[in-house]
């Protein structure tokens, strides 16, 4: 496991925002920032200046970056576009809609029920969670006097999911949602889920692997991701479609214990931590000068491509935010050195994806190692295009082409050796 210490924030979340929805943010926002999460990615596809206004505290605290994303069918993009950017800055990224509230059935944060289930098997990459679908509670119009929490306190069974048939699309509790190491994610196609790198997978509470957008039996014991339908107007307002409100208004059971849950958290609750530039620079110098000396046997590098190149996002980020400082040019050619020594551990294939999905930021660095990681990305590629051919895997030998393409560009820019005379 990468060392927290090396992230600009432990857990993060991922939301895409819809019309009518930042009236509600605030509440959503300190409830999650109480559970542990220390910053929101917030893609906006119906941006006003309501919701930056409304935002405004939490832009002063730095706990939001907000993107306008305008456009047909921009939540998939908005994620991808996410679990690229942010791979390295977040030691886990949770995918949730505004109308979701993640719930841990125990006072400790999101994150450590995410650590705690994870630590079982180092391939599991990501925890998927189970919802939990609150109704109307027979309300017709909005009331915007009290919070979602307050207003919405009941609920379908926690087993309760329409499978799917002919001319029937499943609803229900099978949903999940999905916090993930982002380092990992090969592409999301779902809101739901997201596909990883081979050898890398996601599972349920209870340790078990799951494939796709759904997960069953329910599972409700440890986590589960409450989702609020709220009133007839406010979902009609969002998604004009009475024929799902009526399949989703479950009003069966009641059920208020994620209040407990916010009581608890918001009494031992500190904010998270500023960015500290000596933090940073004490963790790399103790991580990074040890590995650089030549006397490293070469075993010491196996399993930690990862590390260091999460250690080289944090230097190029020290780098650019203070450019006077030579150490973070001086860290990040460390940890570069440190990546290549990786190319010559036993590094499995989940590692060599992360490497060459890595590559676009590192080959338009100026360092000398830049062109031996080059090198060694270009013969991986081919490896592994040969076997994708065998196995006929189109897509992926179609994906591996580009990167191909984007290694020969960068090679052109290296000088060549001239021939002596």
């Amino acid at each position: 496991m990468v060392d927290k210490r090396l992230f600009l924030h432990d857990l993060a979340v991922v939301s895409f925002l819809r019309n009518g929805e930042a009236k509600y943010l605030p509440e959503w926002l300190d409830y999650h920032l109480a559970a542990g999460v220390e910053h929101f990615f917030l893609y906006d596809n119906a941006p006003v200046d309501e919701t930056k206004e409304l935002l405004k505290p939490y832009f002063d605290a730095e706990q939001v970056d907000y993107f306008a994303v305008p456009g047909e069918l921009m939540q998939i993009p908005a994620y991808n576009d996410a679990a690229r950017r942010f791979r390295f800055t977040c030691r886990y990224l949770a995918f949730i809609d505004a109308d979701e509230f993640l719930f841990p059935k125990t006072e400790q944060s999101v994150a450590e029920i995410v650590d705690e289930i994870l630590s079982r098997d180092d391939r599991a990459t990501a925890l998927v969670i189970n919802e939990q679908v609150f109704g109307s509670d027979g309300q017709e119009t909005a009331d915007l006097s009290r919070g979602v929490l307050d207003r919405f306190t009941r609920r379908a069974p926690r087993d309760w999911f329409i499978a799917q048939a002919e001319g029937v699309q499943p609803a229900g509790n099978i949903f999940v949602r999905t916090i993930a190491n982002p380092r990992y994610i090969r592409y999301i196609v779902n809101p739901h889920f997201a596909y990883f790198f081979d050898g890398k997978f996601a599972v349920n509470s209870a340790g078990g692997r799951v494939p796709l957008w759904g997960n069953e039996p329910v599972l409700s014991d440890k986590i589960v991701v409450n989702r609020y339908i709220k009133s007839k107007e406010e979902f009609l307002g969002k998604v004009n479609d009475e024929q799902l409100f009526a399949k989703l208004d479950r009003n069966d059971e009641f059920d208020d214990d994620i209040h407990l849950y916010r009581e608890l958290r918001a009494e031992g609750y500190t904010p998270p931590k500023k960015f500290e530039r000596e933090d940073y620079f004490r963790t790399l110098e103790g991580i990074l000068l040890p590995a650089v000396r030549s006397d490293v046997p070469q075993e010491f590098f196996d399993g930690k491509l990862e590390l260091f190149l999460t250690c080289r996002s944090l230097a190029g980020i020290l780098k650019r935010r203070y450019p006077k400082d030579n150490r973070g040019k001086f860290m990040e050619e460390a940890a570069l050195r440190c990546v290549h020594r990786t190319h010559f551990s036993r590094m499995n294939y989940a590692e060599t994806m992360l490497m060459i999905n890595s590559l676009p930021p590192i080959l338009a660095l100026p360092y000398p190692v830049v062109e031996d990681i080059r090198q060694n990305c270009m013969s991986f590629v081919r490896q592994i295009m040969n076997d994708l051919k065998r196995t006929m895997r189109w897509d992926a030998f179609i994906e591996l082409g580009n990167y191909l393409d984007l290694l020969s560009a960068f090679g052109a820019r290296v000088p060549q050796p001239q021939p002596q005379r």
